[in-house]
């Protein structure tokens, strides 16, 4: 099954045009399950705002399905089985994007990070979200660099002799933590606060 997809300017708005929208819409390209393929020559505009759309519906689809499943369960008892069927996702994955969807309220849910950012933070409590949030935002985190950061902050607790579980430590320095280190400060391995070695 192809689907014609006409360049966007945002998110569900079609780019406006002063000459035949429908035409426009079926020339721009065809989408299969599998590929993407132009069916006229696309300037540099129209290119990039098809990538622009592949990427915020990437970047959306988590929430959308974790938000829909759970309505579903919510309104109809449905536990997955049906959306399985539906969305052709396993139930491991259901369940991950429903968890993440339950854990953050959608006035809570930051649009300039990705699902993936959310769901690395998603087992914190309230503030050590908001923290680790409100970090790879500043200092503009990637996934992997949040990751890293949370399993170093992990491991410097660990060492310290915290003594706590593995799921402890990083809540504990998201909570103790204050704004971002300068890369002039020592962190304390008690109580993960920050000491200037200079003025």
């Amino acid at each position: 099954m192809a689907v014609a997809l006409a360049p966007t300017s945002d998110l569900g708005s079609p780019r406006r045009r002063t000459h035949k929208p429908a035409r426009a819409a079926s020339s721009a390209a065809e989408m299969t399950r599998i590929a993407w393929t132009p069916s006229a020559n696309l300037g540099i505009a129209e290119w990039s705002a098809v990538g622009r759309r592949f990427g915020q519906i990437s970047r959306c689809s988590q929430w959308w399905l974790g938000d829909w499943i759970k309505y579903g369960n919510a309104k109809f008892g449905e536990r997955y089985s049906r959306a399985v069927k539906l969305t052709g996702y396993d139930v491991q994955s259901l369940m991950n994007m429903v968890y993440v969807a339950t854990r953050f309220d959608i006035s809570r849910r930051r649009e300039d990070l990705s699902w993936s950012h959310h769901a690395t933070v998603a087992a914190l409590d309230l503030s050590g979200q908001e923290h680790w949030l409100a970090r790879a935002v500043a200092d503009k985190m990637s996934v992997s660099d949040l990751r890293t950061e949370l399993r170093t902050r992990r491991r410097m607790l660990e060492q310290a002799g915290a003594g706590a579980k593995p799921a402890e430590p990083v809540i504990a320095v998201a909570k103790a933590a204050a704004p971002p280190l300068a890369a002039r400060d020592l962190v304390c391995p008690n109580c993960g606060a920050a000491v200037p070695l200079s003025q």
